[in-house]
Parts: C-alpha cells; sequence; structure tokens
C-alpha cells in the first residue's frame, strides 16, 4: 500500500471554505480519530457534517464537512479523503499538523495527479490537461484544457500508434519468416500508410502555434521616449489607472507587468522606463531593463507623441528584425490634417503605416488590439477546434516525424527491413511518452515539479 499524502488543496490565504487533502492506505484512520463521535458514519461518496479535534488533547479544532472517495473510484485511486473547514490558515494548519502526526506526509508537487497517473486514472496527457485547466487564463483555454483532460490527445494519437504498431508487425513478421526480399507491391502498400502516418502526424503539429498562443499568450512591451504617453496607454488598455501618470518625464523606472486578455489570447503587457539617455542611477537601470525586454517580447509598441515637433523614429533602430507596431499616440491633441501629415512621414521612415491612437479618449485602442493579435491569428475564430498547446508534446510529434521520414527514405532505398524497423520504433515511443506509456522517471519528475502541492 502507498503511503499516505496530505496537502492544502485551495489556495492559501483567508476564505470561506478551505480543503486538506488525503490519499493513502490510512486516511480512514486519521479521520475517525479526529472525529470521535461520529466516526462510525463515514461512508463512500458522503458527506458528514462533524466536528473534528485533536485526539491528543481532545482540543476542537473546527466544524468540518468531511468527503469520503473510496479507492478505486477517487481521483488517485486510492481512499482520499477532503476535510472542507473554514478557510482560516490556522485552522487548515492545525488539520494538517494533526493528519502529519497521525501518519500522513506532506505532498510533494503534483503528487495527487502523480498517483492517479501510477494508477490508471489518467494518462500524462490528461495530467498535463488538470495543470493547464487550473492555470487557464481565457474560456478558450479552459475548453481546449477540458478537451484534452477528456482524453482528447489520446483519441487523436491511438489510430497513429495502432497503424504504426500494425506496419511495424508486417516488417518484423518479413524479418523472421521470410527469406527474400519484401515485393515491391508490399513496399509501396507500407510508403502509402507511412505517408498518411506522416501527414496526420505533421497536421498535429501544424496546431501548436495557435494553441500554444492560446495557452502562454504573448508578451507585449510598451517602448518610447519618456512622457510619449506610454504610462497612460498602459491604462487604458487595462481599463484602470494601474500606473502612476505625471507630466514628470521618467516617472516609470522600473517595468509593471500586468495581465489583460484579446479575444481569447492571454496578453501579459509591460510598461517600460523611457527611452534616453540619462545621468539617474535608477532611471538608467531602468531603460537597460527596457532594452532587454524589448529583445524578448513578442509585439513590441513603439510609442511616439503626435504633437512632438521633431517627430521621428529614430532611437528605435534597435527595433530591427522585432515584430513591432508603431503608434502615434495624443492624437485628441491635433486636427485630421496634422494627425495624418504625421503618419505619412512616419510610414515612409518605417516603409509601415502608424496606427493612430489616443490613450486618453480611447481612440484607436481596437485597431490597437487587431493589430497586435493580427500576426499571430490568421482568422476570425482561431480557436475552434483541438490544438496541441505544450511544446512538450510538439516536440515529441516532430521527432516521431522525422522518425518515420527516415523510415520512409530507407524503405524506398531497399535497406533492410532492420534497419527501417528502428526508426517506426523509436516514434512509437516517442508517441508513447506523450500519454506516459514510455516516459522515464526524470521526464515525470521534471512535468509534476510544475504542478500545486495540492494536485
Amino acid at each position: 500500500m502507498a503511503d499516505t499524502i496530505v496537502a492544502l488543496a485551495t489556495p492559501t490565504g483567508r476564505s470561506g471554505i478551505g480543503v486538506v487533502r488525503l490519499s493513502g492506505d490510512v486516511v480512514l484512520d486519521i479521520a475517525r480519530r479526529m472525529m470521535p463521535e461520529s466516526a462510525t458514519a463515514i461512508k463512500p461518496r458522503h458527506s458528514h457534517f462533524t466536528s473534528i479535534s485533536d485526539p491528543e488533547t481532545s482540543e476542537l479544532i473546527d466544524d468540518s464537512v468531511i468527503t469520503f472517495f473510496q479507492g478505486p473510484a477517487s481521483f488517485t485511486g486510492e481512499d482520499v479523503i477532503e476535510f472542507a473547514c473554514h478557510g482560516s490558515p490556522v485552522i487548515l494548519r492545525q488539520v494538517i499538523d494533526v493528519c502529519l502526526r497521525l501518519g500522513a506526509r506532506m505532498a510533494e508537487p503534483g503528487e495527487f495527479s502523480l498517483r492517479a497517473l501510477a494508477n490508471g486514472k489518467m494518462d500524462l496527457a490528461e495530467v498535463e490537461a488538470v495543470r493547464d485547466l487550473i492555470n487557464a487564463r481565457t474560456t478558450a483555454s479552459v475548453r481546449q484544457a477540458v478537451r484534452q483532460m477528456r482524453g482528447e490527445m489520446s483519441h487523436q494519437l491511438q489510430p497513429i500508434k495502432d497503424e504504426l504498431l500494425d506496419i511495424i508487425v508486417v516488417l518484423e513478421s518479413a524479418l523472421e519468416f521470410v527469406e527474400d526480399d519484401l515485393p515491391d507491391s508490399n513496399i509501396d502498400d507500407i510508403s502509402e500508410r507511412l505517408n498518411a502516418i506522416q501527414q496526420q502526424m505533421e497536421s498535429l503539429a501544424a496546431t501548436f502555434k495557435t494553441g500554444r498562443l492560446l495557452r502562454e499568450g504573448l508578451k507585449v512591451a510598451l517602448i518610447g521616449p519618456p512622457n510619449v504617453g506610454k504610462s497612460s496607454l498602459f491604462n487604458a488598455l487595462l481599463g484602470s489607472e494601474r500606473a502612476i501618470v505625471t507630466e514628470i518625464a521618467g516617472t516609470t523606472r522600473d517595468q509593471l507587468h500586468e495581465q489583460l486578455t484579446i479575444d481569447d489570447i492571454p496578453i501579459s503587457l509591460i510598461d517600460t522606463a523611457g527611452l534616453r539617455h540619462t545621468d539617474d542611477v535608477v532611471e538608467s537601470l531602468g531603460v537597460e531593463r527596457s532594452r532587454r525586454v524589448m529583445a524578448d517580447a513578442d509585439v513590441v509598441i513603439a510609442l511616439m507623441d503626435i504633437t512632438d515637433k521633431n517627430l521621428t523614429v529614430k532611437g528605435f533602430e534597435e527595433l530591427e528584425g522585432a515584430n513591432v507596431i508603431y503608434l502615434l499616440n495624443k492624437t485628441d491633441l491635433v486636427d485630421r490634417e496634422t494627425a495624418e501629415s504625421a503618419a505619412r512621414a512616419i510610414s515612409e521612415e518605417t516603409l509601415q503605416t502608424p496606427l493612430l491612437v489616443s490613450a486618453k479618449t480611447g481612440q484607436g485602442l481596437d485597431d490597437l488590439k487587431r493589430a497586435v493579435k493580427e500576426p499571430f491569428v490568421s482568422d476570425d475564430a482561431p480557436f475552434s477546434g483541438w490544438m496541441i498547446s505544450d511544446a512538450r508534446h510538439h516536440d515529441l510529434i516532430r521527432r516521431s516525424v522525422e522518425e518515420v521520414e527516415s523510415s520512409i527514405a530507407l524503405l524506398k532505398q531497399r535497406s533492410s527491413e532492420e534497419i527501417t524497423l528502428l526508426g517506426l520504433h523509436n516514434a512509437l515511443r516517442l508517441l508513447g511518452e506523450i500519454t506516459g506509456e514510455t516516459t522515464t522517471e526524470d521526464m515525470l519528475t521534471r512535468i509534476f515539479s510544475t504542478f500545486c502541492i495540492g494536485k
């Protein structure tokens, strides 16, 4: 029997309810010792309202709702008990401490999910979807995670793996029982089947660009000289007064990071220090950080003040090669003719039409949001189907494609079945790593270290 683990299953901090979860062989014994007055009342899939106390001191801890999930009909496949108490950190800590004294140990990150995997309740792709569901920032990413959690990845991969295995059996049989080489008709048939497998995997891999966007979102940096309105635009996009806005140049000396969503795309928005030469030590550090953010951002919004009489893109030279949106701010302070003239001048310098925006009035913000997502989303409904969103899954599928390609080439060269089979076995193993059938212990450790403790 596995040892018993315990952890807080709800976020730390104060709340109306907090849940402590246990899984393992002695959860019933622990629960009964903490609720002596109603110890016999615990039934599988029933919730029991009772008082819980420290069995060593008989001191009351709290009133609690206790739910028992008997293995294997539980999340982990083991006996599971959940204590739902008042969400005081002190009470929850007491419950955990008593459980530890009564024979449980603290769970490692993701250990409940790891036990679900080990006990066959979920495959690895489904377990990873649980993590993605918890971390989802948009309704679209929730839908994707739920589909994967219900086995969509396995559903997509199983026919490919079955076909691959059938081909391996044919080649293994030829290697074992046929003295002569395979006839050309058999080789052509196997090559055609392998080409179909390759195309299916490439179609799956092609969904990663959009799937990754949905899961990880975009990092968008606002850059420009001081007092061009970066912080005002930052606040306007967020819809709240997050950044300090003054007429004093250099107000923003460090980065401000906030999250927002544009059409189901998670956006990490970064307000940076104004780009200029300064003798102020603190501000100069902020400027240097701004330059590093520029290099790391998916999208750089280069702001300029349309009222500046010396309007120019000079100072943005290091953005060459980056995904840049040039933006003329403060259009509410000029007439239409002046705005259009300024836009033409910048367009001649950059060969790119700048956007006209007023952070103060909100004019042009919708155009800016469309411009941010445009290079990454090719249609109006990018998240309608299931997609690969995890870089690990994408890498394994791409490597599987390469192995199949290699085997096809060897087959056409009439290489021995033994050499051809090597790539096919590798492809099958790589696909198995996605769902956990062939995943190493080191890889599992790395994956589950990204989970929260109580999951």
